[in-house]
């Protein structure tokens, strides 16, 4: 009887050890943001982003797309940063185009962290042939130069954000799903999984409601690292034509910038403004990223003053 209560005990601790584990995340992720003084600078900048990007009508001194003074005006009260070569406001197109980018951004960093999510872990988890085969095709994805492929697969399709978005995603899931095969690796053969089949249940089921869970933390630095990178070969695609010049996003405004040589009109701000703009957005999303690799590595979260002191006394 007791051997038997010994080993009942040892096939169902893990579940509820792994099921605190998950109910814990929301409540370790918002103290490590709290903790760290970059993951509050990074959570500030990404709140007043969407605060932009939600309400830039609330904001914006003028219609981004109306004529509102001389072309090419400098810097002035009337115009903070100067206005285009047809008299738009860039202030106003700046905030307005925050809207798009921010969309296309969050919208492919989602799907293609779902993408590596049921990839890596498929892999991890059914194993053999499966493996192999998902474990080819995203080395395939790897070894791929990303910047000519997202050339040549802008210049087949329409140039607009449905464009963009299949573009970014085709060529952006690959490396999380490395990093998620790796992590399904280590928790394959773990107790409670090994219940969850002798219990008969499915392998969707055992993938998304078992194993899933578990990697809330690193589904979520890979949703932050992938929209570091979204918001910057957006930016770059556009900026090199292959995005819609029609649509008001911060690459579309470097392209016209850069057709209308705003430099080298001494215009520099219609072109520096949206730059700076990509590279806050990247810096935000980076520094929210600090609190989930504390989650992730303890080495890496900050010692109190207190616990500090107490060691030097031990």
């Amino acid at each position: 009887m007791a051997t038997d209560a010994a080993s009942n005990t040892a096939i169902t601790e893990p579940a509820a050890v792994t099921d605190a584990e998950v109910r814990a995340e929301p409540r370790r992720f918002t103290r490590a943001v709290l903790h760290n003084r970059k993951a509050m600078v990074g959570a500030v900048i990404l709140l007043i982003m969407v605060f932009v990007a939600v309400f830039p009508g609330l904001i914006a001194p003028y219609d981004p797309q109306a004529t509102v003074g001389p072309p090419n005006a400098s810097p002035s009260s009337a115009h903070l940063l100067g206005t285009t070569q047809l008299g738009q406001d860039v202030l106003s197109q700046l905030i307005w185009g925050t809207r798009l980018t921010l969309w296309v951004t969050v919208v492919v960093s989602v799907i293609a962290t779902f993408i590596s999510m049921i990839i890596g872990v498929t892999a991890a988890y059914i194993g053999g042939l499966t493996d192999r085969v998902l474990t080819v095709i995203t080395d395939v994805f790897l070894i791929l130069p990303v910047l000519p492929l997202l050339i040549l697969l802008s210049a087949y399709l329409t140039p607009g954000v449905s464009s963009l978005i299949i573009v970014l995603t085709i060529t952006s899931w690959a490396f999380q799903a490395r990093q998620l095969r790796s992590q399904g690796l280590s928790v394959r053969n773990r107790d409670f999984l090994v219940a969850a089949r002798v219990r008969g249940e499915r392998p969707l089921y055992i993938i998304l409601v078992e194993i899933v869970p578990t990697m809330t933390s690193l589904l979520a630095a890979s949703f932050l690292a992938l929209a570091v990178f979204e918001v910057g070969f957006a930016a770059s695609l556009q900026f090199l034509g292959l995005g819609n010049s029609g649509e008001l996003m911060w690459g579309t405004m470097l392209y016209n910038a850069q057709q209308a040589a705003a430099l080298e009109s001494g215009n520099p701000w219609w072109a520096l403004a949206p730059g700076l703009a990509v590279a806050v957005m990247g810096a935000g999303f980076a520094l929210v990223n600090y609190a989930f690799d504390e989650i992730g590595n303890p080495a890496l979260r900050p010692v109190r003053r207190g616990k500090r002191r107490g060691r030097a006394s031990a």
